[in-house]
């Protein structure tokens, strides 16, 4: 039996200082030439209480009044993204499953599919380390919805965060759908438990702690820096007209397609050291801030 359940609507979307160094600039304008700008959410462009912050929805205006396109980059579902942009999501593209399915419009751009082999081997290895006693649930994620079968409140609240469209079914490995990844939330520290459980996979997938609980597996050719550069290619532009943000691990391939790579100043400390520039923390507006300063918007 399979029952489908979508959390509540989100809380209505909360603005933004910068410490980036002078940007090289334009002849005709003074300010660098952006078409592109990229943030990912949690921990980078969501506020602490996970909500976008209310600076962005007039700046989304002004990016539009100048050509340049907004794109969410997240391990979050599409369906997720959507929801939360919704109303205001007109030409955004949305990098979504950490860069294995992306949306623009509604219709899709690019996926990755994993084979549905793999996917059903990490739902029995997810199932062993549970019997092992670990506390650990997976995320089957497909392009229509994610699929769990661990249902429990504790569980469930952490699902609906990131899934907006999940089902509750008898047998992840047997859904009827395309899937894009595998999410595993751990409620430990999931770098020294499930991580290492699923080491064997990395030699032929895309492994990535994505923060503290979670991690994502996806084929190797599927990643945030991978789609970034799709996209620049779909626009024509490239790494000088984008501005990235990132705050985690799952960020740093992306910060590698952009020269205008900014780490959030709460960032993970490989992501400060990879990033160009720091913007201030998530908690302090900082994408916001960033872009107001270096575009003078």
């Amino acid at each position: 039996m399979t029952t489908r359940t979508t959390p509540a609507p989100a809380p209505a979307p909360a603005l933004a200082r910068a410490s980036a160094p002078a940007p090289a600039s334009t002849p005709s304008t003074g300010r660098p030439d952006i078409r592109l700008v990229v943030s990912d959410m949690d921990g980078t462009l969501l506020d602490a209480e996970g909500r976008v912050p209310e600076g962005l929805w007039p700046l989304l205006t002004d990016l539009r009044r100048r050509g340049i396109v907004f794109s969410p980059a997240s391990g979050r579902q599409y369906a997720t993204l959507a929801h939360l942009f919704g109303g205001a999501d007109d030409g955004m593209v949305f990098i979504a499953e950490n860069g294995a399915f992306v949306v623009r419009d509604g219709a899709e751009v690019s996926s990755d599919p994993l084979d549905p082999a793999v996917s059903s081997r990490l739902v029995k290895s997810v199932r062993q380390l549970a019997d092992e006693g670990v506390d650990v649930g997976v995320v089957v994620c497909g392009k229509r919805a994610a699929y769990i079968e661990r249902r429990d409140p504790a569980f469930l609240d952490e699902v609906v965060r990131y899934y907006h469209a999940h089902e509750l079914v008898d047998d992840a490995t047997a859904v009827d759908d395309e899937i894009v990844k595998v999410a595993i939330f751990d409620f430990g520290q999931i770098e020294r438990t499930t991580a290492p459980a699923l080491a064997s996979f990395a030699d032929t997938h895309r492994v990535v702690v994505s923060s503290e609980h979670w991690i994502d597996v996806m084929n190797h050719t599927a990643d945030k820096g991978v789609a970034v550069r799709r996209l620049q290619e779909h626009l024509g532009i490239g790494p000088d007209q984008t501005m990235v943000f990132g705050d985690y691990l799952n960020d740093l391939g992306m910060l590698d397609a952009a020269e205008w790579s900014y780490a959030m100043a709460n960032a993970h400390p490989d992501v400060l050291a990879r990033a160009r520039h720091m913007a201030p923390a998530h908690t302090d507006d900082g994408v916001v801030r960033t872009i107001r300063n270096v575009l003078d918007i």
